[in-house]
């Protein structure tokens, strides 16, 4: 099973993230199938970027968010769907 999770980069007490796609049961700095976003704490407020179409493509595919990844997504509003003229 799919998970889209934070892996942890950064030097010591300066912590970075990576929003992953990776299986389940690996560590939580493994080997991942893609980076789709990161998150940065330390800023003020934090930054966040995500590529929302390839997280929906992985849900659409069964991968589950975890509970961070999810308030991360719910803070962030959707981007406008951009129309064509």
């Amino acid at each position: 099973m799919l998970m889209i999770r934070l892996a942890r980069v950064g030097a010591r007490k300066q912590p970075h993230y990576r929003v992953v796609v990776i299986e389940k049961d690996r560590a939580r700095n493994g080997r991942s199938v893609e980076v789709v976003g990161t998150y940065n704490p330390r800023t003020s407020p934090a930054s966040v970027d995500l590529k929302r179409e390839r997280i929906d493509y992985w849900v659409s595919k069964g991968a589950q968010l975890s509970d961070r990844v999810g308030k991360l997504m719910a803070q962030q509003p959707a981007a406008a769907p951009v129309e064509a003229a």
